[in-house]
């Protein structure tokens, strides 16, 4: 058959990228010929169907692929994933020896939904740039057969030793979520949805039930779609009514998600697209017809969710739709078919308001039938996308698709259009306009808030269940975020019902675990009571001791080098608390128990992530965030003081040491870094290099070079620190307490100040409190009849 020759092809630089395959493969459980796939042999039919796809002998063509790229999976989508039945060591090579490629180089991509489409933005530019010439991309999941097998009590063996070169990318999920979201149990994608389709709902000013029919009007025509498409999860073809309406199958999984409305997860489905460069694919004889131009392309992203300027709005997503259609010399009117990825109903709806788009446009916003109903898998949905999306550009040539691929909480957006129209390659110009979104002002966030805010958005989980559970994201009198747990049931009731909890004002109180939010003062005292000042009568692990005005604090852990649980910070804590609040007590020395250790720092032997994030709004051990440390601290180190013990000796006053003392932050060797002050305080005291050399490499430095370089004051011989930290303490206590608080407020103030003569005179305002009180009057007299002082201390 004689082939009419496509305008402008002949004219192309050999080097111009084009897509030339596409393919899809899925399986269900319930099908005849169900297999039980692992991924590996899933993604392999859909790399198989994808060569097919360009029109050309599937064996000559698979062995021209110099390059084998794979969408992570979810299995192996954060340190904390799991492969339940195995997976084979290199991906990209178990795919490509069961296709007949022999790639030299082989590429497993970072986690996120905006995978596929950045892939194909990033290869293009490969083969642009002559460092490639034909390109495999695929991604499949199983999530449906491993749970079906682990419901059955199947054993199945997917492990695969494979070997060879292999470009790991990693994670890249640094952003995706923060400690304060941890803290609270944000860290699921159907929460930290829920907090910015809440936010949205807020925006418009629409109750819970005019929001809940909007959500289903975005995407009830998704469903209508997936019923025509052979490879989705569902048939079924739901009105918006039918999407929200809560019911037995469909029931509420959060405020303001019911089932329907969110991905699904359990899919057998895998999809591939061939990239080749226009000179490869003439040589391989790909017929024209075949060829898919990618027109234009961007790829931008967010900053972290808590601190964004809109929790509501996610700019860089319209921003990239935008630029690729300029880059592409279209207008929004001329695409003739969309897919958006579409997790959740925001997803859809935050780009598409900021671009015109309604619910019902006529050309619709999917390809596929989104991910709550053709299917959800995993990092790979768009590449389904863009299957569907080249389908219809071939099956209407010159006619323009468009894809936007989203990863992580609205946090990264790629986006293509693509056409069977000839165009040259354009590069990218997403790095200018990223500069320009990252010069718009953040939010700052208050990780311990104390008193009134705000509502500004929220989720309940689990809604009608036993015990549900609910966080509010609110504001501040100074415009800082916070984010708070909910237990109090008139707020719950507020938050789940259809009336309208924003601007609400509301309590808020910090814990060492987590911030506790209620409707009224006297329902957050009730429920998370201050806890009263004062000392205990016995400590867990700690051993307190009162000597006339100095107390003794000795962390009491040996066995466990006195490292810091939860329990020790909290104690330490109260402590501390009670220590300033004393009036009779002067000064303070804090150390640990037996020969070996200070302190080692955080415990992390029994719960990492619970006892890391479990410190008290003072601070490790109750002192490194402290913003007022009013009266003297010695610490007496008399062994290891290493990651966190170092940090807390470094928020102390005065540090004597005995002679095997040792002083580390040894967090980068584990994977962590010294976040409790370390970073800051460390280059303060040492000399800067010495002090990179520490924190870079976990160096440790003995009592002698301690104080060589100025971190401790006084060495003392084995056995004596205690002896000496006394001693230091009863120099403090013969100078007056007044002038020695004084002292130290001042020389807090100017830590924060530029060494001038203005901060010199500025200090001397310490004088306005000295010279009034009654120690002054003591102290000159006490000078003037030749006799020791007798301070009253104020």
């Amino acid at each position: 058959m004689t082939r009419t020759p496509i305008p402008g092809l002949a004219d192309l630089d050999p080097a111009t990228p084009v897509i030339v395959g596409v393919g899809q493969s899925s399986e269900r459980i319930d099908d005849p010929d169900y297999a039980a796939l692992g991924e590996a042999d899933l993604a392999a039919r859909a790399v198989t169907a994808a060569l097919t796809d360009a029109g050309v002998d599937v064996a000559a063509l698979a062995a021209t692929i110099d390059t084998a790229v794979a969408v992570r999976s979810f299995e192996k989508s954060s340190p904390a994933s799991h492969s339940p039945f195995g997976r084979p060591d290199n991906m990209p090579r178990a795919v490509a020896r069961r296709t007949g490629m022999d790639p030299r180089r082989a590429v497993e991509e970072v986690t996120g939904g905006q995978s596929p489409q950045h892939l194909v933005n990033e290869f293009a530019a490969t083969i642009a740039a002559g460092a490639a010439d034909a390109v495999v991309l695929f991604g499949a999941e199983v999530m449906s057969t491993v749970r079906n097998a682990q419901k059955s009590g199947v054993a199945l063996d997917f492990t695969e030793t494979v070997g060879g070169q292999l470009e790991d990318r990693g994670y890249s999920i640094g952003g995706l979520t923060s400690v304060d979201e941890v803290k609270h149990g944000v860290v699921i994608p159907i929460s930290q949805y829920s907090l910015i389709e809440n936010a949205r709902r807020g925006r418009l000013g629409a109750s819970a039930h005019e929001y809940a029919l909007s959500m289903g009007a975005w995407f009830a025509p998704f469903t209508e779609v997936a019923a025509k498409n052979p490879h989705s999860a569902t048939d079924t073809v739901f009105s918006a009514e039918e999407l929200v309406t809560v019911s037995e199958r469909n029931r509420r999984v959060s405020v303001p998600y019911t089932r329907r409305l969110i991905a699904r997860d359990h899919v057998n489905q895998a999809a591939a697209v061939v990239l080749m460069s226009v000179g490869a694919a003439r040589a391989a004889g790909v017929p024209e017809d075949r060829w898919v131009f990618l027109h234009g392309h961007a790829d931008l992203h967010e900053g972290p969710l808590l601190t964004r300027p809109d929790i509501s709005r996610a700019p860089a997503s319209a921003a990239a739709v935008r630029e690729a259609l300029r880059m592409a010399r279209v207008e929004l009117d001329r695409v003739a078919a969309f897919d958006f990825y579409s997790c959740f109903p925001v997803a859809v709806s935050h780009v598409c308001e900021e671009l015109g788009l309604a619910p019902d446009d006529p050309r619709g916003l999917t390809a596929t039938g989104g991910l709550p109903y053709f299917g959800g898998p995993g990092n790979d949905y768009s590449m389904h996308g863009i299957s569907e999306i080249v389908d219809r550009a071939r099956r209407t040539p010159g006619s323009f698709g468009l894809v936007g691929a989203n990863g992580g909480i609205l946090s990264k957006y790629s986006v293509g259009v693509y056409s069977t129209a000839p165009t040259e390659w354009r590069p990218s110009t997403s790095a200018g306009l990223q500069r320009e979104l990252d010069a718009v002002p953040s939010v700052p966030v208050t990780h311990y808030p104390d008193g009134a805010g705000v509502i500004e958005t929220f989720v309940v989980v689990d809604p009608d269940g036993a015990r549900p559970g609910g966080i509010v994201v609110g504001r501040l009198p100074d415009e800082s975020r916070f984010v708070a747990a909910v237990d109090d049931p008139d707020l719950l009731a507020l938050l789940s019902g259809d009336g309208d909890p924003f601007g609400t004002t509301v309590y808020v109180r910090p814990s060492a675990t987590r911030n506790h939010v209620a409707l009224t003062r006297t329902t957050l005292d009730e429920r998370h009571p201050v806890p009263a000042v004062g000392f205990a009568d016995e400590y867990q692990h700690l051993t307190v001791r009162r000597d006339g005005h100095v107390l003794e604090v000795t962390i009491d852990r040996p066995d466990a080098r006195n490292a810091l649980t939860a329990v020790t910070n909290a104690e330490l804590d109260a402590v501390f608390d009670a220590y300033f609040a004393d009036d009779d007590l002067w000064v303070a020395i804090l150390t640990g128990a037996g020969d070996q250790a200070f302190s080692a720092g955080n415990d992390l032997s029994a719960n990492p992530t619970a006892d890391a994030l479990a410190v008290p709004a003072n601070g490790f051990g109750g002192l490194t965030s402290r913003r007022e440390l009013p009266k003297p601290i010695i610490a007496a180190v008399n062994g290891y003081a290493l990651g966190g013990g170092l940090e807390v000796a470094l928020a102390c006053h005065v540090v004597v040491a005995d002679e095997s003392a040792s002083f580390g932050l040894p967090e980068v060797k584990v994977g962590l870094v010294a976040a409790a002050g370390g970073l800051v305080r460390l280059p303060r005291v040492l000399p800067a290099a010495l002090a990179r050399d520490m924190i870079l490499t976990g160096r440790r430095l003995d009592a002698a070079e301690a104080r060589t370089h100025g971190l401790v004051s006084r060495v003392v011989p084995r056995g004596q620190v205690m002896q000496a930290a006394r001693t230091v303490a009863q120099e403090i206590l013969a100078a007056s307490p007044v002038a020695v608080r004084a002292s130290i407020a001042a020389m807090a103030t100017a830590q924060d100040q530029p060494d001038t003569v203005q901060s010199v005179l500025d200090s001397a305002s310490v004088l306005d409190t000295v010279l009034v009180s009654e120690d002054f009057r003591e102290g000159v007299a006490a000078f003037v009849e030749k006799r020791a002082p007798e301070w009253e201390g104020h």
